[in-house]
């Protein structure tokens, strides 16, 4: 017998026990460059606006590097394991943003307005509060899984923050849509951007105990596997409120938002196609039905069928709803391919709206399709890194948690976007990160949070048996 198999003298190699790589330094170079970019495009705007460096380049620059840093010690500390890019692709977006809501600051045209604010210092303090919020989500929520206890808690918490905006007094009716509440001091807040985390909470453990149910079927037509009857409970009553939202507070963006994450919680959970086949046959119907009605959404759709001749008539005082939408269109055709330059565009034209509904205008306009396409890339990634936590993680609740968030963020930047696109009627939502509003801003912040402590549980190396005595160590054995 060769020696190699019985002879006491085997050259051993130890792999020791240290587990997957955390790549927290990897973040953290990810993130001087997510801080510098924003601070080089600061520098540029105040160029092409006033031929010098802003005053306020070196505390813009400190400020966001700060809140870099900080989010990153507590990744670090309470999710050493967790996704190392989806905190830089966050802080590049947020950076971005900032930088123009602050160009769009310096618009004669906007400052002339009533009413006008610079918001660029209100949207840097938000951010230093979504940040602390990031931070708290990391520190108490120390497993994902302890949300499934709240399963039904979350339903009624989030018919609570759908409702409120409905309650005399309290809600805010801006633009025609009725999604605000005003607090004494704080200003306005905007509930449906918290209650789409805490509804994603309550489909995740719903689904997860109704699957099997749920993915069986009656028969097959055209392909698809139909559902029994009793099982199109859930989505009908999800589809009646997304319809009761879309005609009581005028919101359709809410309304998509809410039933399309629904319905991709409920394919992923089931693996059934006829759901995603119901789910468009019932928001067309819904869609369509509610349009033909409601005033308020009846003008978004004529100003996305003809927003030349809503232009034409608001421009005339002789009707049209909006000239917005138009204004947008030719800020992305003058921009072209490459833009016309950071600060050397005219999407203050779009007036109010400018630095929130419409930022995505800006970009389109002064980085041109170039810009647009790399924006849209960076949220692409987040919600990539997104799915893929969602297929990494170890638990089913995991897994639906961390693809209703992702699914959830994809279809909010897909409404926004197509609005400001002309794609699809206007929805009144702000894209994620970018445009101006506290709500969006600490909501996104806390979402990241959520697929961050999703991330490290399913990255974090699974224990070593405790039965085994060398359990901390790998042994490659080579024959002599």
């Amino acid at each position: 017998m060769s020696s190699s198999t019985n002879s006491p003298t085997h050259h051993t190699s130890t792999i020791g026990a240290i587990g997957a790589p955390s790549r927290r330094n990897t973040e953290l170079a990810l993130l001087v460059f997510a801080v510098a970019i924003p601070v080089f495009a600061y520098a540029n705007v105040g160029l092409a606006i006033s031929d010098q460096v802003p005053s306020g380049l070196l505390s813009y620059g400190l400020g966001l590097g700060l809140l870099a840093g900080v989010a990153h010690l507590a990744v670090r500390k309470f999710a050493p394991y967790a996704d190392p890019l989806l905190l830089p692709l966050a802080t590049l977006l947020n950076g971005l943003g900032l930088v123009a809501i602050w160009r769009l600051d310096q618009s004669k045209l906007l400052q002339s307005l009533p009413n006008f604010v610079t918001a660029a210092p209100r949207q840097l303090l938000y951010t230093a509060l979504g940040i602390a919020l990031f931070v708290v989500v990391l520190i108490f929520l120390k497993d994902h899984r302890v949300l499934q206890r709240y399963t039904y808690i979350s339903m009624f918490s989030a018919l609570v923050l759908l409702i409120l905006p409905l309650v005399p007094g309290l809600g805010a009716n801006i633009y025609g849509a009725k999604i605000w509440i005003n607090i004494p001091g704080l200003g306005s807040l905007q509930p449906g951007e918290f209650a789409k985390i805490v509804l994603a909470v309550f489909f995740a453990g719903y689904l997860m105990v109704k699957r099997d149910a749920l993915a069986l079927a009656s028969r097959r037509f055209m392909g698809l596997y139909l559902p029994r009857g009793r099982d199109l409970g859930p989505i009908l009553v999800v589809w009646a409120i997304s319809i009761l939202i879309l005609v009581f507070e005028t919101d359709l963006g809410t309304s998509l938002l809410f039933f399309g994450m629904f319905v991709i919680m409920l394919y992923v959970a089931t693996e059934r196609t006829s759901w995603i086949v119901f789910g468009l046959l019932m928001s067309a119907v819904g869609a369509v039905g509610v349009a033909s009605v409601e005033t308020h959404v009846k003008s978004r759709v004529q100003s996305w069928l003809d927003p030349m001749r809503e232009y034409t008539l608001s421009r005339q005082g002789v009707g049209g709803h909006s000239e917005q939408l138009q204004q947008a269109l030719w800020a992305f055709g003058s921009g072209g391919t490459l833009g016309s330059g950071w600060g050397q565009g005219h999407s203050d034209l779009i007036r109010f709206a400018a630095n929130s509904d419409f930022v995505l205008a800006t970009f389109g306009e002064e980085l041109g399709l170039a810009g647009v396409m790399a924006i849209l890339l960076l949220y692409g990634l987040i919600v990539e890194r997104g799915v893929r936590t969602a297929l990494a993680a170890r638990d089913p609740f995991g897994k639906l948690l961390a693809i209703g968030l992702s699914g959830a963020f994809a279809l909010q930047v897909f409404v926004v976007a197509g609005g400001v696109m002309g794609l699809i009627p206007l929805t009144g939502m702000t894209m994620p990160f970018l445009a101006y509003g506290g709500s969006s801003v600490l909501a996104n912040w806390a979402l990241i949070g959520i697929l961050i402590r999703i991330s490290d549980t399913a990255r974090r190396p699974a224990p070593a048996p405790a039965s085994s005595p060398d359990a901390e160590m790998t042994q490659v054995v080579r024959p002599s």
